[in-house]
């Protein structure tokens, strides 16, 4: 029986500390590391995308999206805490619902995490055309090498965005010679990125003219079901905004008191961006407006050929909603072009760690899925001389390159969106049936009314889901086709659970560890060192 196959709780833990990862975050580091990987190409490039669908809702966006994820958190917190192992949501769903539903949460974070880095690669493509190319040195590239053709929709003459292409294959390169950024780093990046949504907040709000918010939400807060439009349209667009606060939930075999230091990590993080988004939603909109592009009577899509023919047209050439680099074009347009440069190029230096965030982190899941069997032990085949898992780390470059080389920041957050969304709700589900199943077992952290924030969790996710462009909702159940076809004709025959391995004795970790970035090679007898700090 498929659905028989669920991992003892007991076994999973048993599993990873015989095939366990180095433990040497702490809560602050988890939090930059949240903050790191959630504050990026949501904010820095998808403001345009979101207040083309809801004008100056996006602010309510914002507060949409950041409540549905706060209630997810919280689920992420609890079983988080209990089950401290890599895999994420992956790892909770095979101790509580089973080897099939486990596998298809795995496939859904493949399809979040390597399309999310293909988002993240085409927003830092804006940036170093427009700040780095144009406004810098006066270059300006064609467009056909900077956008992709769009086969749904987009800039006309488009051939293939290069630049996102280029920055996506490179940090694949730099994962798998395990030349990584230092924990320093790290931390200066994160730092960058706070210091640069600082000085554009300070900046903007002063300047706010209150007549920009008129109408407020001129798509209204439901555009229909599947267009995209609206206040809930753009919360299901700019939910990827938030994306990435579930990685935390990936680093907690790396992490001391995991107990403590994961919930500590989780909502910290995610209340610091939400505070970040709503201010800077309310300075770009209040000062330059952000008002939709409407075409008898229809608010056009963002991404869409007519959006970009329209922003062709000098009425709307200084527009929020057609920038491709939104903040930084903010403060260009109110006056402050110089300090708009510097933003541009604190998008420039920072984008690319998220990119390495979620490449890494989807190293992670190909890890743990390959542990359990479902996957070949090719996959975390790690080489001899970098010491990495070059295979798999090769093979997701490749697909990531490919997806920002020829698809719009829109669609791929659309897409992103729709795997984050099944994970997290799946989640929510384990908590509950855990808490039903196994309620004796010690939680350090308990979700608050779980009989509440439970269903919200389940409630929020299919809502956005259901309110995601109609192509977007159309790629899941296809990836999840495609995922159930290579699990019944390779992840079940082969499975350790399947075929009565449930403690494995593995290599030494010293043999089999992918590197944690900014972390050096070390031996297992070494005492801790610093970690990523991301």
């Amino acid at each position: 029986m498929i659905f028989g196959r669920v991992k003892p709780l007991d076994a999973i833990l048993a599993t990873a500390e015989k095939k366990a990862l180095h433990r040497s975050l702490g809560p602050i580091q988890l939090i930059l590391f949240g903050v790191g990987c959630i504050i990026g190409t949501g904010i820095f490039v998808l403001t345009s995308a979101g207040a083309q669908k809801a004008g100056p809702g996006l602010m309510l966006a914002f507060l949409i999206a950041g409540a549905v994820c706060v209630v997810a958190a919280l689920c992420y917190a609890e079983i988080s805490a209990m089950i401290p192992v890599a895999g994420s949501a992956y790892t909770y769903t095979y101790s509580v619902m089973g080897e099939l539903l486990a596998w298809t949460v795995g496939w859904a974070l493949i399809l979040e995490y390597a399309i999310s880095a293909a988002a993240v690669s085409v927003g830092w493509s804006g940036y170093f055309s427009g700040t780095i190319l144009q406004e810098t040195f006066g270059v300006a590239l064609p467009d056909w090498l900077r956008a992709g053709p769009l086969a749904l929709g987009g800039a006309p003459g488009g051939l293939i965005n290069l630049p996102a292409a280029i920055i996506a294959l490179l940090i694949t390169w730099l994962l798998m010679i395990g030349t990584t950024e230092s924990a320093r780093v790290n931390a200066v990046l994160v730092a960058i990125k706070i210091t640069a949504l600082t000085a554009f907040i300070a900046l903007t709000l002063p300047a706010i003219d209150a007549e920009h918010f008129n109408p407020f939400l001129p798509a209204g807060v439901f555009g229909g079901w599947g267009s995209g439009i609206g206040a809930v349209g753009a919360a299901a667009t700019i939910f990827f905004a938030y994306v990435g606060f579930d990685a935390v939930s990936t680093a907690a075999e790396e992490t001391r008191n995991p107990q403590r230091n994961v919930p500590i990590g989780l909502i910290g993080s995610l209340v610091i961006c939400t505070v970040f988004y709503i201010l800077v939603a309310a300075g770009a909109i209040g000062t330059i407006g952000g008002q939709p592009i409407i075409v008898n009577g229809v608010v056009l899509d963002a991404g869409s050929a007519e959006l970009a023919r329209q922003c062709a047209l000098p009425e709307y050439r200084d527009a929020l909603v057609c920038s491709n680099e939104a903040l930084a074009h903010v403060l260009r347009q109110i006056g402050f072009s110089a300090i708009g440069n510097a933003l541009g190029i604190a998008a420039f230096l920072a984008l690319p760690s998220v990119i390495l965030i979620l490449l890494f982190g989807q190293t992670r899941i190909f890890f743990v899925m390959s542990r359990d069997g479902l996957l070949p032990d090719v996959l975390s085949k790690v080489h001899p001389k970098w010491k990495t898992p070059y295979i798999v780390t090769a093979l997701t470059g490749i697909a990531v390159a490919a997806g920002a080389a020829f698809f719009p920041v829109g669609q791929l957050a659309n897409i992103a969106n729709s795997g984050a969304l099944y994970a997290f709700l799946m989640v929510a589900v384990a908590v509950m049936l855990m808490r039903r199943r196994d309620p004796d077992r010690p939680r350090k952290f308990r979700v608050p009314a779980l009989w509440l924030v439970g269903p919200l969790t389940v409630g929020g996710c299919l809502f956005l889901f259901l309110n995601l462009p109609t192509e977007a909702m159309l790629v899941f159940p296809a990836w999840g086709a495609i995922g159930l076809v290579v699990y019944f004709l390779y992840g079940y025959r082969k499975s350790h659970l399947g075929r009565g391995l449930v403690e494995v004795h593995e290599p030494e970790i010293h043999d089999i560890e992918p590197p944690i970035p900014g972390v050096d090679e070390r031996d297992p007898l070494d005492p801790p060192r610093h970690p990523p700090g991301l």
